[in-house]
């Protein structure tokens, strides 16, 4: 068996939160070995960590006193290293796999103690993969309020208005951040944060990650891809959905029903076994197919900003980009695996169309766990 050793906190070391699911602000280790669950850690933390996983061995980082080490002259910045470098030797630590983003001030510390450092990346984003029960329920519930988040911007463009310049709402400027407000507002009723997210208007929705400003005109393209996390499980959900107010260019809304049809292309292949990247290239066949440009057609070097340019999908769990991928390159998916689906095409300086949804690989293909609709009529019913 593996030893394996995590140094961090759990906002930014999300292998760690995966592990204890709580918010720990403050740096601390976690380590398995000879079948021990163990974690060295202020008192006060592991007061909270055994309410929520009492299996973990805990012990208080208190008992290292670091008396000796100032006294030696040991300066700040060295006094914290040389204690995780303490508690590491004391579990009897020789060779341990860490993640890829290992601090490296302590790898360096542990290295000079004697101890082997291995980076197995893919060891801890299988082990992500693997999402438990209170991981699962966040990601339900983050896409409860992405539902209810993306009903009230569809709701506030079928209510707006033509106006000099673009639509109204209730006698204001309809702007992408009045759009965002209203989001972000039901996020927070669901328990959930999101003031990082798109909507695109226009030209903006050419650019994949263009978070989008300014007035929505009155014959417009809103693309909206929103990715809320719910707070207390820190887990995300994803989706995304393109909206035509005014008249709209036929050719863009051929495009959506095309998007449409590739997303439940995508969406019937997905069950275990299958490999993300074979996914991804049946996509690109089937936009290829109606003259579409993808980064599968494009000649080497060649930098693509019209027709599908990026990968079908990615993981979402503790962070709204994980393992399993869904490209060029691929891992094969497994039951449990939670992934997106994200078809698009765009023109690069005229406007762009994506959708999106999350779905739960199950034993014999996927559940959705989005459900606002994709629209298979795009056009919102906006007032005349």
């Amino acid at each position: 068996m593996t030893d394996i050793l995590i140094v961090g906190d759990t906002e930014r070391s999300l292998e760690l939160r995966h592990e204890i699911p709580l918010h720990v602000g403050d740096q601390f280790l976690y380590a398995e070995t000879n079948g021990r669950r163990v974690s060295i850690v202020w008192s006060v933390e592991g007061d909270r960590i055994a309410k929520v996983d009492p299996t973990i061995e805990l012990i208080p980082s208190e008992t290292f006193s670091p008396t000796d080490l100032i006294e030696a002259g040991v300066g700040l910045y060295d006094l914290g290293p040389a204690q995780l470098a303490r508690q590491v030797t004391s579990l009897g630590l020789a060779r341990v796999a860490v993640p890829d983003n290992f601090p490296v001030r302590i790898a360096d510390e542990l290295r000079g103690v004697g101890v082997e450092l291995v980076v197995d990346q893919r060891l801890f984003d299988d082990r992500r993969r693997r999402k438990t029960a209170a991981e699962l329920e966040g990601i339900r519930t983050a896409s409860r309020a992405n539902d209810a988040a993306m009903a009230a911007i569809a709701d506030a463009l079928a209510r707006s208005e033509p106006g000099d310049g673009g639509r109204m709402l209730d006698d204001e400027p309809l702007t992408a951040e009045l759009l965002k407000t209203f989001a972000a507002e039901v996020f927070a009723a669901h328990d959930c944060r999101g003031d990082d997210m798109i909507v695109a208007r226009g030209p903006q929705a050419a650019d994949g990650h263009d978070q989008g400003s300014g007035r929505i005109l009155n014959d417009d393209i809103v693309l909206c891809d929103l990715f809320p996390m719910h707070v207390d499980s820190h887990c995300y959900s994803d989706m995304t959905r393109t909206f035509f107010v005014g008249t709209p260019d036929p050719e863009f809304v051929e495009w959506h029903e095309q998007t449409a049809e590739a997303l439940e292309l995508a969406r019937s292949l997905v069950r275990p076994g299958a490999n993300g990247a074979n996914v991804h290239k049946a996509v690109c066949s089937f936009y290829e197919e109606r003259g579409h440009p993808t980064a599968l057609s494009k000649q080497e070097g060649e930098v693509l900003r019209d027709g599908f340019y990026h990968g079908l999908g990615h993981g979402v769990g503790l962070d709204v980009h994980e393992a399993p991928s869904l490209g060029r390159v691929g891992h094969d998916l497994v039951v449990g695996d939670v992934i997106t689906i994200e078809p698009g095409l765009y023109r690069h300086g005229v406007g762009g169309v994506r959708l999106e949804d999350i779905v739960v690989v199950t034993e014999d293909g996927c559940e959705t766990l989005t459900h606002f609709p994709l629209g298979h009529d795009p056009v919102v019913q906006t007032r005349a």
